[in-house]
C-alpha cells in the first residue's frame, strides 16, 4: 500500500471513531441535564444504536453491496449525517432530538462497515496491514474525548449547567461533513455483486449459521452474548451521567482511559486464549463487568476516587476478553462456510437485540431507584448489573464444556489482529 492511500485510509477511520466518541459518551448527561429526560427516555435514544445496528444490514447488503461504490455511499451518508448533527444541537426537546438521533443512527451505523470495505478492498495482506490502519479510529475516539474534557471544558459542571454540551453534536457535525466531503476522495470500492444477483434476507441478518445453535456449547456462548449486553447498556448509557453527579473533574477525558485500556488488553489476548483457552478467558472478561461495577456502587469521587478510575480502566478487559475473544471463537466454530454469517448473527444478537434489552432494562433500573430527595440512588443501579454479570458468569461456567483446541482454531487465536476492526 502506498503512502498516500494509507494516509487517506487512516485519516477516514480516524474521523469515523472521532464522530462517534464526540457524543455519544457525553450523551447521557446531556438527556438529563438539558432536555431533563427521563430514565426511560434516555433509554429509547440509547436504543436507536441498536436499531441502527439491525437496519445496517439492509442498507449494506440491498444498497451498498450492489449498486454504488462503498466510498460514494460513506460520503453521503456523512453529509447527510453531519445535517442530522445540526438539527441534534438545535433541538431543546425529547421527542424531536428523538426523531433525529434515530434518522442519524440508522444512517452511521452502516458507515462502520462501509469504512472496513473501503479499507480491506487495498490491501493484499489485511492481517498485517489493517490493525495499523485500524488503530487511528481508537485514537480519533480518544482524542474526541479529551478535547472536550481538556481543550473545550463542555463537561465542567458549570458548563453542564450552562447547556454547553449541546455543542458536542456541532463538533461531530463539523467532523462528518468533513468526512463525508473528503470520503469522495478515498480509493474507489465497487460493488461486490451486480444488481441481477439474488439476495435473500436471511443471508443478510446471518440466518444460515442458526445451524450453529445445534451445538449445545455454541447455543450457550449465544444465549450469554446476548445477557451480557445488558450490564453492557448500563455502562454506556449511565457511566457520564454518574461520573458527572459523583463530581469526578473531567469525566469525558477520563472516561478515554476504556478506550486506551481496550487497546492495550487486545494485545494480551493471545497470550490467554493460547494458553487458558476461550472458555477461561470469556469468563475473566465477565466477572471483569460484576468487578467493574461493584467498584462504581461503592466508590466516589473523593478519597475512593481511585475506584472509579480503575472500574473505568477495566473496561478493556470487559469488552476484549468477553467480546473480541467470543468473535474469534464464533469464526472457528463456523468454518469457511459460515464465517461471514456467523458474525452477521452474533453483532444482530448483540449490538441489536442484546443492546436493545439492556438500554430498556437499565432505563427502567434508572428511574425506579431514586431517593428520597430524587437524586438516583447510583449504588444500586450499579450492583444490580453486578449481579446480572454474575448471574451470566455462573450460566457460563456451568453450562458451557470447552474441548480441547484443535489445530485448526491456533491459527485464529494468534491471527487475532483480523478481528480488531470490531472495537469500539
Amino acid at each position: 500500500m502506498n503512502i498516500t492511500t494509507r494516509l487517506k485510509l487512516s485519516l477516514m477511520m480516524f474521523l469515523e471513531f472521532f464522530i462517534w466518541g464526540a457524543w455519544f459518551v457525553t450523551l447521557g448527561t446531556f438527556l438529563g441535564n438539558n432536555l431533563q429526560a427521563s430514565g426511560s427516555e434516555i433509554a429509547s435514544v440509547f436504543s436507536t444504536q441498536s436499531w441502527g445496528a439491525i437496519l445496517a444490514p439492509f442498507v449494506i447488503g440491498l444498497i451498498a453491496d450492489r449498486y454504488f461504490n462503498a466510498e460514494k455511499i460513506l460520503g453521503i451518508l456523512h453529509l447527510a449525517g453531519a445535517f442530522l448533527m445540526y438539527q441534534m444541537y438545535q433541538s431543546d426537546e425529547i421527542g424531536q432530538f428523538y426523531i433525529y438521533v434515530l434518522s442519524y443512527m440508522i444512517l452511521y451505523m452502516p458507515t462502520l462497515a462501509l469504512v472496513n470495505s473501503v479499507a480491506f478492498n487495498q490491501m493484499q495482506d489485511p492481517e498485517k496491514e489493517f490493525a495499523t490502519i485500524r488503530v487511528w479510529g481508537t485514537i480519533g475516539w480518544i482524542l474526541a474525548g479529551l478535547s472536550i474534557s481538556f481543550l473545550f471544558h463542555w463537561d465542567a459542571a458549570t458548563a453542564v449547567s450552562q447547556g454547553l454540551l449541546k455543542n458536542t453534536f456541532l463538533l461531530s457535525g463539523i467532523a462528518a461533513f468533513i468526512l463525508g466531503i473528503f470520503s469522495f476522495l478515498l480509493p474507489k470500492t465497487p460493488p461486490k455483486i451486480t444488481a441481477v444477483d439474488k439476495i435473500k434476507i436471511g443471508d443478510l441478518l446471518g440466518f444460515d449459521a442458526l445451524k450453529l445453535l445445534k451445538d449445545k456449547n455454541f447455543a450457550v456462548f449465544f444465549l450469554s452474548s446476548i445477557l451480557i449486553c445488558i450490564p453492557l447498556a448500563f455502562y454506556y448509557q449511565n457511566a457520564h451521567p454518574f461520573l458527572s453527579q459523583a463530581g469526578i473533574e473531567n469525566p469525558t477525558g477520563k472516561m478515554a482511559i476504556g478506550q486506551i485500556s481496550e487497546a492495550l488488553f487486545l494485545l494480551l489476548i493471545p497470550m490467554f486464549l493460547v494458553r487458558f483457552g476461550f472458555k477461561k478467558t470469556i469468563l475473566v472478561g465477565m466477572l471483569a463487568w460484576a468487578m467493574r461495577y461493584a467498584l462504581f456502587a461503592y466508590g466516589n469521587a473523593g478519597d475512593l476516587s481511585f475506584m472509579l478510575i480503575i472500574g473505568i480502566a477495566l473496561h478493556g478487559i470487559c469488552y476484549d476478553f468477553f467480546f473480541v475473544s467470543g468473535q474469534i471463537y464464533t469464526n472457528s466454530k463456523a468454518g469457511e462456510k459460515y464465517k461471514s454469517a456467523a458474525q452477521g448473527l452474533i453483532t444482530l444478537a448483540t449490538y441489536g437485540f442484546g443492546m436493545l434489552i439492556g438500554f430498556g432494562v437499565a432505563g427502567w433500573i434508572t428511574d425506579n431507584f431514586k431517593m428520597l430527595d430524587g437524586a438516583t440512588n447510583w449504588e444500586m443501579v450499579w450492583i444490580i448489573p453486578a449481579c446480572i454479570s454474575l448471574a451470566v458468569f455462573f450460566l457460563f461456567a456451568l453450562f458451557f464444556k470447552e474441548k480441547n483446541k484443535t489445530k485448526e482454531e491456533i491459527p485464529v487465536i494468534i491471527k487475532i489482529q483480523e478481528n480488531e476492526y470490531q472495537l469500539k
